[in-house]
């Protein structure tokens, strides 16, 4: 009994070192292989990212930045691939961001400045399209509502009898649909303060900023916020005091929908001041030329009878 006791005692040890072995020589390289695709180091290009996010405006600086290596095919298009090259993309010196930048965001010569280390608009106009700048204040700037990146209509007011008795004014819509670029001098579209504005900047075709240099001549632009995504560019109607003292009734006049004929002034707004004086004062002058017409009528009447008589 004795000796079997010890050949399975021999046989047991001899299995946990068999064991053993297995467990710390072919287990980790199964392993190794296992992991190894998935360790491998990545085959792309460095890119400049930011290492926070970055507001509009501010100068750039090497700790705001940092590199990160991407995919090639992932790497966006004249991404910056060293800290140096940033810093020194604004004619040698650090450029200003145009455009808020988020953490991790790439960075990209669009979306910082140029000459002069400031931010620019010019930056932000679309191809093809213009920048132009008109007048206005608290009432007609929408009451500072108006912030870069909203969308306007432009109407103009017309005063077509400035040393008359009675005024008459036009008010039409110049242009419709168009982007704020700037109020005064912020052109961050993340800003969401009012302020009271002096100038609006407005991206325009060159045939729309043609407009706007004569209508700013004729009379008084004022702006009409849009709502967010509105895009359609509306009819415009005619209408006259009339349409105001008559309880909201609309007096006949041209509308500019399908066939029917535009006003004179290119389907604006006609508002006339004094009409019913007008009105009034004609009622009464033709009052008195009223009187003889039976009179008239008789006498035509009598003529007939008188012929008779002769005859």
């Amino acid at each position: 009994m004795r000796l079997v006791t010890i050949v399975s005692l021999a046989v047991s040890a001899i299995l946990g070192l068999g064991a053993l072995f297995l467990a710390k020589i072919v287990l980790p390289n199964n392993s190794n292989a296992k992991a190894s695709p998935a360790a491998a180091p990545i085959n792309g290009v460095p890119v400049v990212v930011a290492s926070r996010d970055i507001k509009y405006g501010v100068k750039l600086e090497p700790a705001m930045l940092t590199v990160v290596t991407i995919p090639a095919n992932a790497a966006p298009q004249g991404a910056f691939n060293t800290v140096a090259q940033v810093l020194a993309a604004d004619k040698g010196g650090a450029p200003v961001v145009l455009f808020p930048l988020a953490a991790r965001e790439a960075l990209v010569p669009a979306k910082l400045s140029g000459p002069g280390s400031r931010p620019s608009v010019a930056a932000a106009v679309a191809e093809g399209m213009r920048a132009y700048t008109i007048k206005v204040d608290d009432v007609s700037g929408v009451g500072g509502h108006a912030l870069p990146g909203d969308h306007i209509d432009v109407v103009l007011m017309r005063d077509l009898t400035p040393t008359g008795e009675t005024r008459t004014y036009v008010s039409q819509i110049v242009i419709q649909n168009v982007r704020v670029l700037g109020v005064d001098l912020n052109a961050d579209i993340t800003t969401d303060k009012p302020a009271s504005p002096n100038t609006a900047t407005l991206e325009v075709t060159v045939e729309d900023a043609q407009k706007l240099a004569v209508a700013a001549t004729l009379g008084h632009l004022s702006l009409a916020l849009r709502r967010t995504g509105a895009a359609e560019i509306d009819e415009t109607v005619l209408l006259r005091t009339s349409d105001f003292l008559v309880g909201g009734a609309r007096a006949p006049g041209p509308v500019r929908t399908g066939g029917a004929p535009r006003s004179s002034y290119g389907g604006g707004i006609l508002i006339v001041e004094g009409e019913s004086a007008k009105r009034a004062r004609k009622s009464r002058t033709a009052a008195p030329m009223s009187a003889p017409a039976p009179a008239t009528a008789a006498a035509k009447t009598d003529a007939p009878a008188d012929a008779d008589a002769a005859a």
